[in-house]
């Protein structure tokens, strides 16, 4: 996956955003932090890892790629608010050892109010390679999640111009 092509990519998307609702003096950064929290749970509802209590089997490998690239779109857009996108794409992805979905959301999550909290690199590193971990861990090739990527971002391009 080419993560500086997914960075320039989104920020294309973030321009066109920022401009169709004239957003340039606001900081989004809270509202896309907790939009990201909102997609992740999405995301946990449609894989259904936790519904111990359910029979009921996950969602297609394509919806449920469809939602983990959502949370990817607005990952790469709070890099770049933030300034991070350059430092991340210096740094290897490290091991998290998640050892189940479960603990794989329950960390990300945490990794999200940590960096809410205080944004921070190191939080902010902490959520994107918590995600780039959680995707594997979702049996997503790093080219299913960059292609997923590249049409959902065509598919919000559209929206824009749409009035979504």
């Amino acid at each position: 996956m080419n993560i500086q092509s997914l960075f320039t990519i989104q920020k294309k998307l973030d321009q066109k955003i920022l401009e169709t609702h004239q957003l340039h003096e606001q900081d989004l950064v809270p509202a896309k932090i907790l939009a990201l929290q909102v997609e992740l749970g999405e995301l946990a509802n449609e894989t259904r890892c936790f519904k111990f209590w359910s029979l009921k089997s996950a969602s297609s490998k394509e919806v449920i790629l469809e939602e983990y690239v959502d949370i990817l779109h607005f990952a790469l857009s709070i890099g770049l608010d933030k300034g991070y996108d350059q430092q991340l794409l210096l740094e290897s992805v490290e091991d998290h050892g998640f050892s189940s979905q479960i603990e794989a959301f329950s960390q990300v999550y945490a990794s999200t109010v940590r960096f809410a909290q205080e944004e921070s690199y190191r939080n902010y590193k902490d959520v994107f390679q918590g995600l780039i971990q959680l995707g594997a861990l979702l049996g997503f090739s790093q080219q299913e999640i960059e292609e997923a990527y590249l049409e959902k971002n065509r598919i919000n391009h559209t929206r824009q111009e749409e009035g979504y």
